[in-house]
């Protein structure tokens, strides 16, 4: 037996109640409504399955309620039962919304089929959402899961590329702890500049692994400690290219490698190993150049020892529009003294790769 609620909505008692016998007697339960009015004060407190709606009736008549029940309900379908023989008055039925139209007086097996078609309607719509809803779940799970996938994935990345820093520090002593900082502080510069989102973590991967290509540099040349000869400098100069060839081959790396490849460009041409110009050099390296020169500046060598920040100030303004971007310069000339001191102070434990996901 079914359980399905119908609402019989008509103005004439002897119909509703003959409807309303018919339909509980398959199984249905019945409720009934004198008027538009007294149905949807019905449908607020408990809405039906399915609504038999007389289209003739006092203070609101069918098609008006028909109106109402499509504007809040989609759900439930409606079904005009009139003795009015007139097809425009069906058609206009159908365009507002009904599932289906039946003429008065009809036989009972016609009012049984409506009502089972109009159910059944119902329940495949019911479904077929449950089915989107379950299916958009489902969609929504699995994106979820990937997404984590391709997190872990980056930060497994992120902790080899880590370690290939390690190794190159000690490669490198005179600069240990060097792409560290200097990552540390074009993110500063960065973010001054309004870069955020995936474009601040390309930029900065791309400081942080900027000497990667070092490590294809024999220790003869870069532990050298008198003056390199031009030959040795044509290898130190492929650093660049040999960085940009081991990381482009990595996905989510291709954007850091372009900064890798443009780290030693200059703003007016005539840097390596392209030579490029102005905003052809990628933003990252343009804020990376500021970063490096200041963190070169502002740290002891074994044949000088550190400048003050004021010193690095001029020697940065000093080649605004040559070496660096004029505006990358004009930000970073707004922060300060303080934001590097404290950065310089805290970088016992400096900027890691692992640490993109907290940027």
């Amino acid at each position: 037996m079914s359980s399905e609620r119908i609402l019989v909505v008509d103005d004439e008692d002897a119909i509703r109640e003959v409807v309303a016998t018919l339909l509980e007697a398959k199984g249905y339960e019945c409720v009934t409504a004198t008027n538009g009015q007294d149905a949807l004060a019905q449908l607020h407190t408990r809405p039906p399955d399915l609504v038999l709606s007389d289209v003739v009736m006092p203070e609101m008549d069918g098609m008006e309620l028909l109106g109402r029940i499509r504007s809040g309900n989609e759900a439930v379908p409606v079904v005009m039962v009139t003795a009015m023989h007139d097809i425009s008055i069906a058609l206009e039925a159908i365009r507002r919304g009904a599932y289906d139209y039946i003429l008065k007086p009809f036989e009972r097996d016609q009012l049984y089929h409506a009502v089972h078609r109009a159910l059944e309607h119902r329940r495949l719509v019911q479904e077929n959402r449950r089915y989107q809803h379950e299916l958009e779940q489902r969609v929504a799970d699995r994106t979820a899961q990937l997404s984590k996938a391709l997190q872990e994935l980056e930060q497994s990345y992120d902790y080899t590329l880590e370690a290939l820093g390690g190794a190159l520090d000690l490669k490198d002593a005179e600069t240990e702890g060097h792409c560290q900082r200097v990552t540390a502080y074009t993110i500063c510069i960065a973010r001054a500049m309004g870069v955020s989102g995936p474009d601040l973590h390309h930029i900065a991967r791309g400081a942080f692994l900027h000497d990667i290509g070092k490590m294809a540099v024999p220790d003869s040349i870069l532990r050298k400690p008198g003056p390199l000869t031009p030959e040795e400098w044509v290898v130190i100069k492929r650093h660049c290219e040999v960085g940009f060839e081991v990381l482009r081959r990595i996905p989510f790396l291709k954007e850091a490698a372009e900064i890798v490849l443009a780290h030693q460009e200059r703003y007016d041409g005539s840097g390596y190993p392209r030579g490029l110009k102005g905003d052809e050099i990628p933003l990252g390296a343009r804020i990376f150049a500021i970063a490096d020169t200041l963190d070169a500046m502002i740290s002891d060598r074994p044949y000088r020892r550190a400048l003050s920040l004021a010193e690095a100030h001029e020697e940065i303004a000093k080649f605004s529009g040559t070496q660096f971007d004029p505006k990358a310069v004009k930000v970073f000339r707004t922060l300060p003294d303080r934001v590097w001191q404290e950065l310089r102070e805290n970088i016992g434990e400096p900027f890691r790769l692992s640490q993109l996901k907290d940027l």
